[in-house]
């Protein structure tokens, strides 16, 4: 009963995800790309800044590694879910192109079977009782929602991460920001894979899609540009 309240959160924000998808296809995207840009530019801002600070003029921000560090993470997290969608997982199909077109169908649907199970079961560890382990007994054995509602509920901090002092003042928080905020992704981006695997699992069934990865395409794209240097 205690992860009840994350596990909503995360259901309504995939389902107000697919709805809103749904009504606006090309906002979606653009929102997705958006985010990701706008995390890789602040990754590349700090980063530069910090390098002209610390050699320019001997000093630097103690947060920076620690901030980039974490958007990284966020990049990743999220972009899993993004590439998915936008058939950009790169990998090997060369044996399963020779199988029979039914038999191809069954290992691609396979296939994004298995990237939905990842994400479910990084995303809650209650299938760990099934070998015996007390999953409610250690929150190290939660999965990422009960790791996150573990930060949460503690509210510890980041080592070197500090809110502004003007924030500080305004809202009485503490001084370091809090981990379940850093964390706050985990959760969020193994939700959205395994939304976006259930998702080309079905237009895999359907005939939509061939498979959860780009492999062929690839090797499409290759084949389309090697002749762009010479020119």
């Amino acid at each position: 009963m205690a992860l009840l309240w994350p596990i909503l959160g995360l259901i309504a924000l995939v389902a107000i995800l697919f709805a809103a998808e749904r009504r606006w296809p090309e906002a979606i995207t653009r929102l997705e790309e958006n985010f990701i840009a706008v995390l890789m530019a602040i990754i590349t801002l700090v980063s530069f800044f910090q390098v002209v600070a610390r050699y320019g003029f001997n000093t630097g921000w103690s947060g920076a590694l620690e901030l980039t560090r974490i958007l990284f993470a966020w990049l990743i997290l999220f972009g899993m879910s993004y590439g998915i969608k936008q058939h950009m997982h790169l990998g090997v199909d060369a044996f399963i192109r020779l199988l029979p077109k039914p038999a191809f169908r069954v290992v691609a649907v396979f296939g994004a079977f298995c990237a939905f199970l990842y994400a479910f079961m990084l995303l809650h560890a209650g299938w760990l009782a099934w070998f015996g382990v007390d999953v409610s007994t250690n929150w190290r054995q939660t999965g990422a929602i009960g790791y996150w509602k573990f930060m949460f509920d503690r509210g510890t901090g980041l080592d070197d991460l500090r809110w502004p002092e003007l924030i500080q003042s305004l809202f009485g928080t503490q001084e370091r920001v809090q981990r379940w905020i850093a964390y706050l992704m985990l959760p969020v981006g193994l939700s959205l894979l395994a939304f976006r695997s259930l998702e080309a699992m079905i237009a895999i069934v359907r005939g939509e899609r061939e498979l959860v990865i780009a492999g062929h395409e690839a090797e499409e794209l290759v084949s389309e540009h090697k002749d762009i240097l010479k020119d």
